[in-house]
């Protein structure tokens, strides 16, 4: 992996809640934005998640496309968006929706760094307390590592 997974400007802190199926709209929409997928890419996401939640804990979901949507992958990259209050996620309360695009096997290695972060309360507790992007990035720095 050559290119920042998680660059600053990928990363959003909401300023309201949305509805599952927007929250996931959302951080594909910043991997389009960021070149790193091709719009196809978020129905991809969309139907994966009709089919397996892709909720994780922690108030954490990792959206990501189905198998048939990895041609419309650029680049491995990572969307990250926090929001103010939970996003009901098929009855789970969801702050993190981290939109996730990996080339080949490398989102293997990503969603084990972002597993890591989120396994630990503590890492959630200052994410859900940052105060910015900046601050977000910087907690999150070993995904880029």
């Amino acid at each position: 992996m050559t290119e920042e997974i998680l660059a600053l400007d990928n990363i959003r802190i909401a300023d309201r809640a949305v509805s599952r199926d927007e929250a996931i709209r959302e951080a594909g929409g910043i991997l389009v934005a960021a070149g790193a997928v091709d719009a196809a890419y978020l129905d991809s996401m969309l139907e994966r998640e009709g089919s397996v939640s892709t909720y994780m804990g922690n108030y954490l979901a990792i959206p990501h496309g189905t198998n048939e949507g990895k041609g419309a992958i650029k680049r491995s990259a990572l969307s990250f968006v926090r929001y103010p209050e939970a996003v009901d996620w098929n009855g789970n309360e969801v702050r993190f929706v981290v939109g996730i695009a990996g080339i080949e096997n490398e989102h293997l290695e990503i969603l084990s760094k972002i597993a890591i972060v989120f396994s630990d309360e503590d890492e959630v507790r200052k994410l859900l307390d940052a105060d910015t992007e900046e601050a977000i990035a910087a907690l999150l720095a070993e995904v880029n590592a």
